[in-house]
């Protein structure tokens, strides 16, 4: 082989390589992961802090103005475009920030790319715990932003590509537990900080991201590269050791062979991001593109963005609210541990059928209740209806947390290969914040114009999104990922008319005036 000093046979596809679920690996992961904890804080500490009267003092004196008054619209309360700004600033920087992450994953390598997340990471906590005005605020938040692309773009790959097949899915939804657990965190802190009546409440709210910034950081410092990203960079010794180091067995032979195999090929692709529109490689971004819009068009980032504003539109007091959001939060993390256990056992699809007929009839509920019950200038809800919405908000966010949470980062990261796998994880990452910013940006907005049609609005998406797993979306389950393409894509109904003989493709000329099979893309 080229450069690489190895001639050896590939070995056939379907085998299970022998892998040992060895402690550097759960250690790595773990550590690993807490990307998912800086992301999670950073998701769930924005809402609460915007619901807190000494920061919407200095910050946002309209909004405050707005919410002592009481004369607008329960709806409306919170409708300005600086406060959702606020937010989203952090989702527009890490689409920004996800096209450099690309090039550092598959130059620098995972744990690197891992480093360089972590120290956007404490820069912007730097920034939000200073801020002494708005712009300060904003600059707080893009830097985040660019932790949050960088650790996105790493961290999935990371745990994909390090995990023995047989519980990857799993370990890989260790990142969205993090992210979870993130949230409730956050959600605690908030709690607790709502209680200090000065500015000191917010700035110990946004400091506190500190912590998991520092463990990514930490942990980047001490975990391994990946052995795939090791020979991608012709590292071959290196990775084969650490292989072997991993898999804690001797016979690592056949899989390192395979990933060298999988590296010769991946260097042959000269540009990764043209190479995803050829023809064998639309599947996966099809699917990839889709469950990143899908996964926003539940709703779920707006409810955990703007949980305790929505809380207090619903009728609950401050307290009340960012309780209310706890409870969510918790539930959140404990749902994320059934899909940690379910998700190689019963497959990624039903797990995703399941969920969409429960956030479809939970969102529907939520929306018939405030239609009736919620009026415009309404001071409380009901305590049996609040708690009935609590109910079912809590019904839609396990239902999310044990499907479209964690497989929406997992099913992309295990289903490109390895020549396109970081400009896939990139496309992945930018379509999920580029969406993520959309939902951020407008959904006090929508609030006030919607009301509680909001949730019917969400509902009908999830409808489109089940049906779409029905029909487009095959099983991955226990597939190692240099296999998908013979055992996954060829095997598919429709996605196998887009599976190309090798040293055929788009770039090259039609040997025969036409290509075997139908392109099913130009009939959609």
């Amino acid at each position: 082989m080229p450069g690489g000093g190895f001639s050896a046979s590939v070995p056939p596809a379907g085998v299970e390589f022998e892998a040992k679920i060895t402690p550097i690996v759960i250690v790595s992961c773990i550590m690993a992961a807490t990307g998912g904890l800086m992301f999670g804080y950073d998701v769930g500490v924005s809402g609460g802090v915007t619901a807190m009267p000494h920061f919407l003092k200095k910050f946002f004196p309209v909004v405050y103005r707005r919410t002592q008054q009481g004369d607008d619209s329960n709806y409306c309360k919170y409708d300005n475009q600086g406060l959702q700004l606020f937010t989203s600033s952090l989702y527009l920087a890490g689409l920004t920030a996800t096209f450099f992450a690309s090039y550092t994953t598959r130059r620098l390598g995972r744990r690197l790319t891992m480093l360089i997340a972590g120290i956007f990471f404490i820069a912007g906590v730097a920034f939000n715990v200073a801020a002494q005005n708005l712009a300060m605020l904003i600059v707080g938040r893009i830097l985040l932003g660019c932790g949050v692309g960088f650790a996105n773009q790493a961290v999935p790959l990371f745990l994909s590509e390090i995990a023995p097949t047989r519980i990857r899915g799993g370990l890989n939804i260790l990142f969205q537990l993090n992210v979870t657990i993130g949230i409730l965190f956050a959600n605690l802190v908030n709690y607790g900080t709502s209680h200090i009546k000065s500015q000191w409440g917010w700035r110990i709210s946004l400091g506190l991201a500190g912590i998991p910034a520092a463990l990514l950081t930490v942990g980047s410092l001490l975990v391994t590269d990946t052995p795939n990203s090791l020979i991608e960079r012709g590292r071959f010794e290196e990775g084969k050791a650490v292989l072997r180091k991993i898999r804690g067995t001797d016979k690592i032979e056949p899989e390192f062979l395979e990933l060298v195999e999988a590296s010769r090929i991946a260097k042959e692709v000269k540009h990764p991001f043209r190479n995803l529109l050829k023809r064998r490689n639309r599947p996966q971004l099809v699917i990839a593109v889709a469950l990143q819009i899908f996964q926003q068009c539940t709703g779920i980032n707006a409810i955990m963005f703007y949980a305790p504003v929505l809380f207090k539109t619903l009728g609950f007091g401050g307290s009340a609210s960012l309780y209310s959001t706890v409870i969510t939060g918790a539930v959140n993390v404990l749902s994320t541990l059934v899909s940690i256990y379910s998700v190689d056992k019963v497959g990624r699809r039903m797990l995703l059928l399941e969920a969409g007929i429960q956030m479809f009839l939970s969102q529907t509920v939520i929306a018939i209740i405030l239609g009736i019950k919620v009026k415009d200038h309404s001071e409380d809800l009901h305590t049996g209806f609040a708690v009935l919405v609590v109910i079912m908000i809590c019904t839609f966010i396990s239902a999310f947390a044990w499907s479209w949470g964690p497989l929406g980062w997992l099913i992309p990261s295990e289903t490109f290969p390895l020549e396109t796998r970081s400009a896939g994880q990139s496309v992945t990452v930018c379509v999920n914040l580029l969406f993520t910013f959309v939902i951020a940006q407008a959904f006090l907005s929508m609030l006030c114009h919607f009301k509680f049609g909001i949730f019917l609005f969400f509902s009908g998406w999830v409808l489109i999104m089940s049906c779409f797993v029905f029909f487009l979306l095959p099983e991955t389950k226990n597939v190692p990922i240099e296999e998908m393409t013979e055992r996954v894509w060829k095997q598919h109904w429709l996605w196998k008319n887009f599976m190309v003989d090798d040293g055929f493709d788009d770039d090259e000329p039609k040997k025969n005036g036409h290509r075997n099979g139908f392109d099913p893309v130009s009939q959609l």
